[in-house]
């Protein structure tokens, strides 16, 4: 295994409503010292949430994305919030997204996103023997639930519509473990 680099010194150079950039100085176990940016993230992860209507149908949600400019298929996610656990805001989110609770949750894999410049990870869970469960959420207009069957996943990550990839990446972990 390398030796990891030694962080020289970390610094915050650029701060939004949402992001915090930090310059971070590296030297590396052979000498050579490098200058690094990073999307720096608070202590909170994320979840991403496979919730499964049966045992062959998922629910996704269609919803505007600022960074694409059009509106997109994917999994209902969120930030982990102080004092909860990872399951637990699994199944906030499901409710605030989808207008259902869980009876079973369980997770699946925790992701990086783009290790090289940001620290944030999310959590896949899935979420199955679904109930009719809603609660409040922050989205500004109402989001639209659309079934999909997990059997046909080729078909739908092929749509245009689709191309979020911890979607895509959650949605064949699921499908992988429920065949085992």
């Amino acid at each position: 295994m390398p030796v990891k680099p030694k962080i020289l010194n970390c610094q915050e150079v650029a701060r939004s409503r949402l992001f915090r950039v930090q310059q971070v100085d590296l030297r590396f176990s052979n000498g050579e010292e490098r200058v690094y940016e990073r999307l720096a993230s608070g202590s909170h992860a994320a979840v991403i949430v496979v919730p499964m209507l049966d045992e062959d149908t998922v629910l996704l949600i269609r919803e505007y994305g600022v960074g694409i400019e059009d509106y997109e298929l994917g999994l209902p996610k969120g930030r982990v919030e102080p004092n909860e656990d990872s399951l637990e805001a699994a199944n906030r989110e499901l409710m605030e997204e989808v207008g259902y609770g869980a009876k079973s949750l369980q997770n699946l894999k925790l992701l990086s996103q783009s290790p090289a410049y940001m620290q944030h990870h999310t959590q896949i869970v899935l979420a199955q023997n679904l109930y009719p469960q809603t609660a409040e959420g922050d989205e500004p207009e109402p989001l639209i639930v659309e079934p999909f069957k997990l059997s046909q996943l080729d078909e739908l990550v092929a749509r245009e519509d689709l191309t979020e990839a911890r979607s895509i990446a959650a949605l064949y972990m699921a499908k992988a473990f429920l065949k085992s």
